[in-house]
């Protein structure tokens, strides 16, 4: 393609761990032979990043200057007929003559998830970013979300003005991983520490099956960032005498072969614009246990769910997989609550 037919610019800073990270990667490696790639890119994935050779990048650091030196170089580099994709999901600060494209998958820029249960660091940052998003949605062309549940939230965040919103599930392509004769995991969660991941409502619910006398293994994939939510699971898991284990941040290879040595995929968070481990089980042929919510039946038809808000609804759902059920309670008639009255009496 001519570079006078226009250019797609790539920016993609802030995009350098969990979904959007491999999903980055799956762009750039199919990215069109003689077509000039330029791009922003976080300077924390260089070396794990391969753009195509002779690619215009520019790697972006977390640093105020570095993130706000890429907005500029964005704003002078964008023509009438290019084309911007924000694809970390925010609109740019400074207007572009070319038209701007963002590839929304983060809830939390668009305050669908309640930050109470974030840091005071993490809350101040999230409120700067969702400012941002609704400061300047005007300038964006349009959004690209992978559900329809994340284009009906979208669509009810932006308000009663016209928006374009294309609903496409950009994921990998299905890549199943061999399953093993001895699963050495009963259930894996693959997912960072953010809040709404809900990894203290999982560990309360693996905290009553101890309690009941199960205690299935549990591999985690917290990241280095996530080292105080890794601490606390850890005490609990001594505690209780959890079989919880973190395998920290895997190479995506490595997370396809963690698929293939558990029984099933637990999946407790409350609030994805996608849910990639659930399209990546779902392509293994993992069995799913996740929340009752839009987002999941989005993806995959999970073989059982729960309220993610509920330790005991989760450990029922582990429970019922496991084909150990709590029996329900059976109701008593009136002379039979008098007799445990009388007995208590007596």
């Amino acid at each position: 393609m001519s570079d006078a037919a226009g250019r797609l610019l790539l920016y993609a800073p802030n995009v350098h761990t969990g979904g959007g990270f491999v999903l980055l990667q799956a762009l750039l490696a199919a990215w069109p032979a003689g077509r000039p790639l330029v791009a922003w890119l976080d300077a924390r994935a260089r070396g794990r990043l391969v753009p195509p050779a002779g690619s215009e990048i520019t790697w972006v650091r977390a640093s105020f200057g570095s993130r706000l030196g890429a907005e500029v170089s964005l704003a002078r580099a964008g023509r009438a007929q290019d084309r911007v994709l924000c694809f970390h999901g925010l609109p740019p600060l400074m207007r572009n003559a070319a038209p701007v494209l963002v590839f929304q998958q983060n809830r939390n820029y668009l305050g669908l998830v309640p930050l109470a249960a974030f840091s005071w660091k993490t809350r101040q940052r999230l409120r700067f970013e969702q400012a941002i998003s609704r400061l300047f949605r005007r300038r964006v062309a349009s959004y690209w979300v992978q559900t329809p549940s994340m284009a009906r939230a979208l669509r009810a965040w932006y308000g009663a003005e016209p928006v374009k919103i294309h609903v496409m599930p950009f994921a990998l392509p299905a890549e199943a991983a061999e399953q093993v004769p001895a699963p050495r995991w009963d259930f894996v969660y693959v997912a960072d520490g953010e809040a709404h991941k809900n990894h203290r409502t999982l560990i309360e619910a693996w905290a009553l099956l101890a309690e009941q006398g199960l205690r299935p293994t549990l591999a985690l994939t917290l990241s280095s960032r996530d080292a105080g939510l890794a601490s606390w699971i850890a005490g609990r898991a001594v505690e209780l005498g959890l079989q919880v284990s973190n395998l920290g941040t895997l190479a995506h290879a490595d997370v396809l072969q963690l698929y293939g040595s558990s029984r099933a995929l637990m999946f407790p968070s409350t609030s994805e614009s996608f849910g990639l481990p659930l399209i990546e089980a779902r392509n293994a042929g993992l069995p799913i246990l996740a929340g009752e919510l839009d987002f999941v039946r989005d993806v995959c038809e999970p073989v059982q769910t729960f309220d993610p808000g509920s330790a005991v609804s989760m450990a029922r759902a582990v429970r019922r997989f496991l084909q150990l059920a709590e029996a329900p309670l059976q109701p008593v008639g009136a002379a039979d609550f008098l007799r445990a009255l009388h007995d208590e009496a007596a």
